[in-house]
């Protein structure tokens, strides 16, 4: 427990430093230049005299709660995009923040969203993060730009918010890249119908990819379907009863390739040894529990959700500035997480 009676000047006294110094250790200052040994020793005096930071003289002061909010599109019962709210929470605690979240339905209105953001505002939050499930353009409630404001897996459609995307081109490099790189020159595409920015760019890096290999991208073939195990499944059964039938499939996402396990099943077709297939999300639950492992692109939920509230923090601290950042999306890389669906072909 803290002792109202020990102030931060004794914590500085007891440790024979400046009291800046045991400001900028306690409040985890990031910038401040302190030897690893000093913040130890701070700390642990800190503790020993059992000094606490006074929450409420801290607001009053800086004029700031202490508290982020977290319109969460969906998320919090999506089991992978969930990871946004740990990497935000976790980041958020990192630096003395708490983080407060509503869960809202993809299909809300865009006046039931703002609702939501005006509930946080009401409860005076520093700051927010908006996320979607998935990376799309997103209309945003007009009441969202009242306190510094960032954007997760998402970009503003008519308005400039800084925002955190996912690398979809490049992850759909790599995805492609890595059938190459096993030998395969006839490779199919599964895809998604949905028209979103995923759709758009993992298509035109798949088609790119192999006419950089010296393939003929544009003739390369594609099938798309809703985005789920059956969607899957039946675009595999079509690509893959093709005279021409491709050797190595890219899936547009690990739920299709799921889909597209159960078609080559049907077709007597052994995968690595008749097909490879790759992925992207890493769903974990199925990517590494699917027969042989799945091969996928990691999206870096995680990530985006700690980059969000690591740069909206500093905002609020007057450490950094959002606007230059909301001219561009940032984006944060999509690693291939290799398994065992890959071989060099027959």
């Amino acid at each position: 427990m803290s002792n109202k009676n020990i102030g931060i000047k004794d914590v500085a006294v007891a440790a024979g430093v400046s009291v800046t110094t045991v400001s900028h250790v306690l409040n985890e200052v990031s910038y401040a230049r302190v030897s690893p040994e000093t913040r130890d020793k701070v700390r642990s005096v800190a503790e020993e005299l059992g000094y606490g930071p006074n929450r409420l003289a801290q607001a009053l002061r800086t004029q700031r709660t202490g508290m982020l909010g977290l319109v969460s599109e969906e998320i919090a019962t999506t089991p992978h995009a969930g990871r946004i709210i740990l990497g935000a929470d976790e980041a958020a605690k990192a630096r003395g923040y708490n983080l407060m979240i509503i869960n809202t339905p993809g299909s809300a209105s865009l006046e039931s969203r703002q609702a939501d953001v005006q509930a946080l505002l009401e409860r005076r939050v520093d700051g927010i993060l908006y996320a979607t499930m998935y990376h799309r353009n997103v209309e945003l409630p007009s009441n969202l730009g009242s306190v510094p404001s960032v954007l997760v897996d998402s970009v503003a459609t008519g308005g400039n918010i800084t925002a955190v995307i996912p690398d979809e081109d490049g992850g759909a490099r790599a995805a492609v890249g890595a059938l190459l790189a096993a030998g395969h020159n006839r490779v199919g595409f599964i895809n998604n119908t949905d028209d979103v920015p995923a759709t758009r760019e993992r298509l035109h890096a798949f088609r790119a990819t192999l006419s950089e290999a010296g393939l003929d991208g544009g003739a390369a073939p594609v099938e798309s379907e809703v985005s789920e195990v059956q969607g899957g499944y039946e675009a595999a059964k079509r690509i893959l009863s093709r005279e021409d039938r491709p050797t190595g499939l890219f899936c547009y996402n690990d739920r299709m390739a799921m889909g597209a396990y159960r078609a080559a099943a049907e077709l007597g077709l052994n995968i690595p040894a008749d097909l490879s297939v790759v992925g992207f999300d890493d769903q974990e639950l199925i990517a590494a529990n699917l027969y042989p492992g799945l091969t996928t692109v990691a999206l870096p939920h995680y990530e985006m959700g700690a980059w969000a509230t690591e740069h909206l923090i500093d905002a609020i601290e007057g450490k950094t500035d959002l606007a230059p950042m909301a001219l561009h999306p940032t984006v944060l890389g999509c690693p291939l997480v290799r398994r065992e669906s890959i071989a060099a072909p027959r």
